[in-house]
């Protein structure tokens, strides 16, 4: 009995050897390897794709472990880095939990859409076309826009994406985050204006596409605001670069008559729609201008605006302005 007891401890001590060396065997390093898991790949498919890769050196270990777990219907698609000292809890754990590559995405204040969905296109290497999306009336009517298009409310800020991220998902991701940001105060602030949410926002993309400073948002918000008031043309240059196809220049007396309903020194009131995608420090000026008597405001070349209440002042701040820039070529 004793010679058995003994043998079977000595068994036992070679199996549990055996299994732990077994189980150790995909400690291992790995330099940083890219795996992409497609949809509908199966457990069999991606432990084959980690083998083939280097990345793991038992399936049918790996397997069982992530069959043990009850994770083995729940299979992630995206692509995954793996990088570093790395068994196979470790992998698991990074696949099914910390998830696939998110890639970052920063939307700066006063961007187009148009050329935010060719970043994004870039940013994914995919080529979707988003007019499919823009332009949905079904999208529209579900997050309340009242507009023709998604212009001014594709929320600027900096989103982390992953590679196979959808259209539909990116722009649900960038309009739910406006909502956020124009929120249930700004929209009775609106209300308190006499202003729709579209009226705001298409100020504020005015203001956006004026303002260098914070500091001279809200003062630059006052002059439109006091130009409304007295039913004054608006004026505002970047309604016209909007319409002019290429990047901003130096505007011609040809390029402000040009006939369109974004063109503010031909048509009174607000044009249509936004003019690109404010920023909330925008959407804030057109809610609350600087009480103030302005009426124009000119470029001093450095970023600032000379503000001005009439014509005759406005004149001679351009003047100033021209000196300055003659003086410092």
């Amino acid at each position: 009995m004793k010679e058995i007891n003994t043998t079977l401890s000595i068994t036992i001590t070679i199996l549990i050897i055996f299994v732990t060396s077994l189980l150790s065997v995909n400690n291992r390093e790995v330099n940083s390897s890219v795996i992409t898991i497609e949809k509908g790949m199966s457990l069999n498919s991606v432990s084959n794709l980690l083998f083939e890769n280097e990345i793991i050196v038992n399936q049918n270990i790996f397997k069982l472990k992530v069959i043990s777990r009850g994770l083995a219907s729940k299979i992630p698609t995206g692509r995954f880095l793996i990088n570093g000292k790395i068994s196979d809890a470790i992998l698991i754990d990074l696949i099914f939990n910390k998830g696939p590559i998110k890639l970052k995405l920063t939307i700066p204040e006063g961007s187009q859409s148009k050329n935010l969905f060719k970043d994004i296109n870039t940013l994914l290497k995919t080529d979707y076309d988003f007019n499919k999306y823009f332009y949905s009336t079904e999208i529209l009517e579900q997050y309340k826009v009242d507009a023709s298009s998604l212009e001014g409310y594709l929320y600027p800020d900096t989103y982390y994406l992953y590679h196979d991220s959808s259209p539909e998902e990116i722009i649900n991701i960038l309009l739910s985050e406006f909502w956020k940001k124009f929120d249930e105060n700004l929209q009775d602030r609106a209300n308190q204006l006499g202003f729709s949410v579209h009226e705001v926002v298409t100020l504020a993309s005015i203001i956006e596409g004026e303002a260098m400073l914070d500091s001279e948002r809200s003062t630059i918000s006052s002059v439109y605001h006091n130009r409304l008031k007295i039913n004054m043309k608006l004026q505002a240059d970047p309604t016209i670069q909007y319409i002019i196809p290429g990047p901003p220049k130096t505007l011609s007396n040809r390029d402000l008559r040009i006939k369109s309903d974004y063109n503010t020194y031909q048509n009174y009131g607000l044009p249509p729609g936004p003019i690109n995608n404010p920023g909330i420090a925008s959407i804030k000026a057109a809610l609350y201008p600087e009480d103030t008597n302005f009426l124009f405001f000119v470029a001093q070349g450095d970023g600032s605006h000379a503000f001005t209440t009439n014509e005759k002042e406005h004149e001679e701040a351009k003047k100033i302005y021209k000196i300055n820039k003659r003086k410092n070529r």
